[in-house]
């Protein structure tokens, strides 16, 4: 079992604040304050989930679970949805394509007992996969909004050719999945060769056996490299038509596509 860290130990964190400060000032990026904010904002989450979960892992499992799950989905919801806010119908659509996928990673967990139905192992486990989801989705949603703005002469002219939008967005959705699914596919294959994953640390230094502790491991990595695409693919998906209007010409800009949902 790894010390007990004190708190006065813990004010010593502020050096790795100081660094990215002073890089800030020196460099002039500007960034002084959103460093500081999220570090404060950061420090203050982490603590406060602490206690929420210490309080959590006392109720049964069949309240503490789902009330934890639930928030969890909401706030990842309004968080990936700043990422395509113009887009219609993108708040349930995100809402939806996260529950799917977390709901199908839980019942795989547990009807393969993988995790045992308790608060202190599906919540964190549960926490990793709608986190890394959501991020999926916002990185598809950008890459997908940068695509259509950049390839709109390509796609002007296949539908001038009588291409269907399926059609001419073909490479556009392509080139959005490899983008939000690059960062994972790196990851899993540098994983216990650059880094030991977070889980498989903290197991380990809460005295886990190495071996059990990369077992966790193995099941929430490769979960999470399949919640990403999944959720990668569902947003592009269901959003990329919403790039045209209802007689199949292409809106050439996120105002038109804002103004074309408000109607």
């Amino acid at each position: 079992m790894s010390p007990e860290i004190s708190n006065q130990s813990l004010l010593f964190l502020i050096v790795f604040v100081i660094v990215p400060l002073t890089l800030s000032y020196f460099y002039q990026l500007g960034m002084n304050k959103s460093i500081l904010w999220s570090s404060i904002r950061g420090t203050v989450q982490l603590f406060a989930i602490g206690y929420i979960l210490t309080y959590l892992f006392d109720l049964p499992a069949q309240v503490g679970i789902p009330l934890m799950v639930g928030i969890m989905l909401i706030i990842a919801t309004f968080h990936a949805r700043q990422k395509g806010k113009e887009l219609p119908y993108i708040l349930p659509v995100i809402f939806l394509g996260l529950l799917t996928v977390e709901a199908s990673v839980l019942t795989m967990w547990l009807v393969f007992d993988m995790v045992q139905f308790t608060p202190s192992e599906v919540i964190p486990m549960s926490g990793m996969v709608i986190g890394n989801s959501m991020v999926a989705m916002g990185l598809a949603l950008e890459r997908m909004k940068s695509e259509f703005q950049e390839n709109n002469g390509r796609l002007l002219a296949a539908l001038s050719l009588g291409a269907e939008p399926k059609q001419a967005s073909h490479l556009i959705v392509k080139r959005t999945l490899n983008a939000a699914l690059i960062p994972n596919v790196d990851r899993i294959k540098t994983i216990g060769l650059v880094q030991l994953p977070g889980m498989m640390t903290g197991l380990i230094l809460g005295g886990v056996e190495p071996v059990m502790a990369i077992k966790y491991q193995l099941v929430i990595s490769l979960s999470i490299f399949s919640s990403v695409s999944i959720s990668a693919m569902i947003v592009t998906l269901a959003m990329y038509r919403y790039f045209f209007n209802e007689h199949k010409q292409l809106l050439e800009s996120m105002e038109d596509i804002k103004k074309q949902s408000e109607h």
